[in-house]
């Protein structure tokens, strides 16, 4: 059974909030986070004020899995996380 958008924002807030509270991440957390906003970028039904901060988060993800030290790219992010975070669930 396919994942619904309302699933994968569950899984997109859970992973940032990790980032964000934990203050650390992978990699392969990253690229999952990557992954799960070209998907949700395509779909119809996510609100259009979620869509606009996808493009950020992409950004984020895509450059954190290519990151030497992963730590610092979060920390740097810590303010974007949390009003990222916010939204999403805001719009669930």
């Amino acid at each position: 059974m396919p994942l619904t958008h309302q699933h994968q924002l569950t899984i997109l807030a859970d992973i940032l909030t990790n980032h964000q509270t934990d203050c650390a991440g992978t990699a392969s957390e990253c690229e999952q986070v990557q992954r799960l906003t070209k998907l949700l970028k395509q779909n119809q039904g996510i609100a259009p004020e979620i869509k606009q901060i996808l493009e950020q988060i992409e950004e984020y993800s895509s450059t954190g899995a290519q990151q030497v030290d992963l730590l610092n790219h979060i920390e740097t992010h810590q303010p974007n996380l949390s009003q990222w975070v916010e939204t999403i669930n805001h719009y669930q």
